[in-house]
């Protein structure tokens, strides 16, 4: 079972938060989604070669691999080279899910080839009890790291919760 570990607080109120992971020692540390198919379902596409965009509006459900994004509009913009998914650009309503964490925000960037989602506008990051919220999260997906911090606004806070672990052997000892 993953559950978060709270591992720094730094005076400029960023976080790293590292999932427990079950992940052998040999796996490679950074799995690389770029090869993997993108697919998007929602109510309207609109395409245009020229500009190297998709977009992707209505009750849009977008999957890679184990992550599935959700969102009210969806941008898809591909690379000069190879016509690559370079970046995708969720807005409105954005629910970030892979396995066990949820984020929420207003907007969120995703980034394939890094394997970084950046989440803005009241971005919250959820698993199990146990959440995170800040200015800005950025989420690496293959190292199962956050970072999170107050986007410099001296007056944000990062704010977590972090539920200590039930114990199943002191419910009788009392």
């Amino acid at each position: 079972m993953m559950r978060l570990h709270l591992l720094c607080i730094a005076f400029s109120c960023l976080c790293c938060l590292f999932p427990a992971s079950a992940v052998p020692a040999a796996a490679p540390a950074h799995k690389d989604r770029s090869s993997l198919p993108i697919t998007v379902k929602s109510n309207e596409m609109t395409a245009d070669n020229k500009g190297k965009t998709a977009v992707f509006s209505g009750k849009v459900v977008a999957k890679q691999g184990d992550i599935t994004i959700f969102a009210d509009k969806l941008i898809v913009n591909y690379a000069d080279k190879n016509e690559d998914v370079e970046k995708v650009e969720a807005l409105g309503n954005v629910r970030i899910v892979q396995l066990n964490r949820t984020g929420f925000a207003d907007q969120a960037v995703y980034d394939s080839r890094n394997g970084r989602i950046v989440l803005t506008g009241t971005p919250r990051v959820v698993q199990g009890g146990d959440s995170i919220s800040g200015k800005v999260i950025t989420y690496y997906v293959d190292d199962d790291k956050s970072d999170v911090s107050s986007g410099g606004d001296p007056k944000a806070r990062v704010e977590a919760v972090i539920n200590p672990p039930a114990r199943k052997n002191d419910a009788g000892s009392r």
